[in-house]
């Protein structure tokens, strides 16, 4: 099931029934609202879901962060996640909420970048602030997790440190595969006047051996040669 670009007015923009056989479900808003929206809620009747895909559109992320304990039951057969189109301004820390109210998750994708051509406007109307979001248990151990995916990758605390934590968390873990930011060539056609952030990703063998090892010095279980630079 897609479920694309609801109106930001609607106050319950998606009800699901008790749809007990869908595995596969793709989101996407573009949020102008202050209100977002809860995982166990919208997920309620949908118990069956093993791959969940949430497009932001690089605006304002529209889910709530939430308690394992709550949201666990709703993701306990989940097994693939993806969340497209995160704003590049935007702290990614907060994704790990969905790996801990998942245990069973074995493949993890993340996407920042600020595309041009999927937002609402070039003059945002949401407000692209940090979520705000705790870790509900610093010892979480995720054991199924094998594998991490990161498009537009860059070399700051931001990617860096939540890198460092899915290692501490993810045991088992057998793959970071790290990309630099996507490209469009119709961003560059339509938005010729807007500047674009230069890319901070790693060009040289030394400068990537310099961040294998910053994200995983210290970690008595993490080898350097789990992370691959794939751009």
């Amino acid at each position: 099931m897609t479920f694309n670009s609801w109106p930001s007015c609607a106050e319950n923009p998606l009800a699901l029934g008790f749809v007990h056989e869908i595995s596969k479900l793709n989101l996407a808003k573009a949020c102008f609202s202050h209100k977002t929206l809860k995982l166990s809620q919208l997920l309620a009747n949908v118990p069956s879901v093993n791959d969940l895909s949430l497009e932001f559109r690089s605006e304002k992320i529209w889910i709530q962060p939430e308690s394992p304990k709550v949201l666990s039951p709703w993701l306990a057969k989940l097994r693939y996640v993806n969340l497209d189109n995160l704003p590049e301004e935007c702290d990614i820390a907060w994704t790990m909420f969905l790996l801990e109210a998942a245990p069973f998750v074995v493949e993890f994708c993340i996407t920042v970048w600020d595309h041009k051509c999927h937002m609402e406007s070039q003059k945002s109307y949401s407000e692209k602030t940090d979520v705000k979001w705790e870790p509900s248990d610093p010892d979480f151990k995720h054991k199924d997790l094998a594998k991490l995916n990161i498009y537009g990758f860059q070399s700051d605390d931001n990617f860096t440190g939540h890198i460092r934590r899915v290692l501490e968390a993810a045991v088992n873990i057998k793959e970071v595969s790290l990309h630099d930011r996507k490209v469009c060539k119709v961003c560059a056609v339509k938005f010729p006047h807007v500047e674009v952030r230069p890319s901070s990703y790693p060009r040289t063998s030394d400068e990537k051996d310099l961040l294998r090892n910053k994200m995983t010095e210290t970690l008595p279980k993490a080898s350097p040669a789990v992370i691959h630079f794939l751009s």
